[in-house]
């Protein structure tokens, strides 16, 4: 990466969505659309008409399989294509659909009825979720300002939670697909923080969702700043907290309006996630307010089951996704409460703490509206690092913010507990938090521990020897375990090969897990190898033989 010199700012957002504000575009042919969204009666289909590899990706469908879900369900089917071509007929053009929801999003010239609409046999419900886009009813509160800030102190978010732990082990997110899901990633292809993940190809698959096209390097930069969290690298001022973790970058946020319609673009984006593989969606959007007055959802919606973001959110986690939310920035606005899809019972909702590891004056607050505990967790929101355009680095305060924190410390969770579901990550993060006896409407659960979390999903699902450590399987074909009665501390593993060369030396000052990988043989042919492993407290060699498939 070349030499910068960097100038910090102070970012702070106000609103739920927390969209940073580029340079106003001119209105495009859309936003002088009517938006409709379609529910129909069924599929039209079944799932025995499919073979899993027509609906899903391989990795989608390992995750399924590993998660004992079955593949495909009714869920999976795609909108029956008889039924979006009958609506055609009917004068709307058709834009996108959600498979999850059987509901498809067509747009109008002008207002129609939406009655009549539904009489059609096929047709359950019609909404109108967009109107013709007015810049004088958009809420730009949502913004928020940026102020110069002249000192680079760095403050690793990660460390209050114990993440950097994990780090220090290996544990960065190698192996985890993470879909961020928010309003655009201007400048992720050109900012400094971002080089290493551009380096390695970490970034999978990019999408807009609003506009169709696959370009998703302009609009708003408070995705690129979301990012910055989870992939971000400038020694001494960004450490990203899933540095190795592979990305999908989709724009479901549009950024021209407030309306429903971004509901079902988010739908869009969390359904090709499942598809694609994704082991984790991180959403720092939400949804309660709109341009049109008559379309706001009231708190009684928030409770896990009416909003339709909410409910893509549940069905996306019911695909053994784990789904991570920001909770909200309302508290010092009239709103109060937590945002949809927050609010989802199988989303892991984040509030903000600051640095001092207090509440912030604007983190959302919970109960859910049917009583249960929302927040989940908080983590550091408040004057985060962040980098969202060259040469600069600011620093940004939300539940934005907060949210790709626990996001990319639970994908390194996941890479270290590999076996673990959705639902156990979950639990182990509630039951490892501060306030886990004593939950609020505040900090939730509290501030989770990610040690003891590994550990609680450890005692789950790995292997403890009793006295002395020990390696298997043997023969091994790609990959040895090594398990230890304890955390070894310090670990150093040298595996040499049967004529004495040294194939591969690990070392880790810290190493938090009790078990470790030895995977990297690549094209290392079969035969003897000796593996010696050292740790504070003892040392061994094993004699392993590896065979070929």
């Amino acid at each position: 990466m070349r030499a910068v010199s960097f100038r910090t700012a102070t970012l702070l957002f106000t609103l739920s969505a927390c969209l940073l504000q580029l340079p106003a575009r001119g209105q495009s042919g859309e936003d002088r659309l009517y938006f409709y969204r379609i529910c129909f009666t069924d599929k039209n289909a079944n799932p025995s008409d499919f073979l899993p590899g027509q609906l899903l990706s391989p990795a989608a469908i390992a995750r399924r399989e590993k998660l004992g879900i079955p593949v495909p369900e009714l869920s999976d089917l795609p909108v029956s294509e008889e039924y979006i071509s009958a609506v055609t007929q009917q004068g709307l053009t058709y834009k996108c659909a959600s498979r999850w929801m059987n509901t498809a999003l067509f747009t109008s010239p002008e207002l129609i009825d939406t009655k009549a609409l539904e009489l059609l046999p096929y047709i359950d419900r019609a909404r109108l979720v967009k109107l013709p886009a007015d810049p004088s009813k958009k809420i730009y509160g949502k913004y928020g300002t940026v102020m110069l800030k002249e000192d680079t102190d760095e403050y690793d978010p990660g460390v209050p939670l114990n993440g950097t732990a994990l780090h220090q082990s290996g544990f960065t997110g190698k192996g985890v697909t993470i879909a961020v899901l928010d309003a655009g990633f201007a400048n992720a292809d050109r900012i400094e923080s971002l080089a290493p993940l551009r380096e390695r190809r970490g970034v999978k698959a990019t999408r807009d969702f609003v506009t169709g096209s696959e370009y998703v390097y302009d609009y708003h930069n408070h995705g690129t700043s979301v990012l910055s969290i989870l992939a971000g690298n400038l020694p001494g001022l960004i450490s990203g907290t899933a540095p190795g973790a592979d990305y999908l970058l989709l724009r479901t946020e549009d950024d021209g309006s407030e309306y429903p319609v971004e509901e079902d673009y988010w739908a869009a984006g969390a359904e090709y996630a499942d598809s694609a593989g994704a082991d984790i969606i991180t959403s720092s959007l939400g949804y309660f307010t709109f341009d049109d007055p008559s379309m706001n959802y009231s708190f009684s919606d928030m409770d896990g089951n009416s909003t339709f973001v909410t409910q893509a959110a549940d069905i996306a986690a019911s695909k053994g996704i784990v789904v991570i939310a920001s909770a909200g920035n309302e508290r010092n606005n009239e709103w109060l409460r937590i945002l949809a899809p927050s609010d989802g019972d199988g989303v892991l909702s984040v509030g903000a703490v600051t640095q001092e590891l207090i509440i912030s004056d604007f983190s959302s607050a919970g109960y859910s509206y049917d009583g249960r505990v929302k927040p989940d967790v908080v983590a550091p929101g408040v004057n985060l690092t962040i980098q969202f355009e060259p040469d600069l680095v600011h620093r940004g305060s939300g539940t934005s913010f907060s949210c790709p924190v626990i996001s990319g410390l639970t994908a390194s969770l996941m890479q270290a507990v590999r076996n673990a579901s959705p639902p156990e990550i979950i639990t182990a993060l509630h039951h490892s938090s501060d306030r886990f006896l004593n939950p609020d409407s505040l900090y939730g659960y509290g501030l989770p521990d990610f040690l003891k979390a590994l550990r609680l999903l450890e005692d789950i699902h790995s292997y403890k020897p009793e006295k002395i450590m020990t390696a298997g399987p043997n023969p091994f074909f790609d990959e040895i375990y090594i398990w230890f009665p304890a955390p070894p501390g310090q670990l150093s593993v040298t595996v040499t090969s049967s004529d004495g060369r040294v194939m591969m030396k690990r070392h880790y000052p810290v190493y938090a897990a009790r078990s470790y990988r030895l995977d990297g043989f690549g094209k290392t042919g079969q035969g003897l190898y000796f593996v010696k492993v050292d740790t504070e407290e003892e040392s061994e060699l094993f004699k392993m033989i590896r065979l070929k498939r």
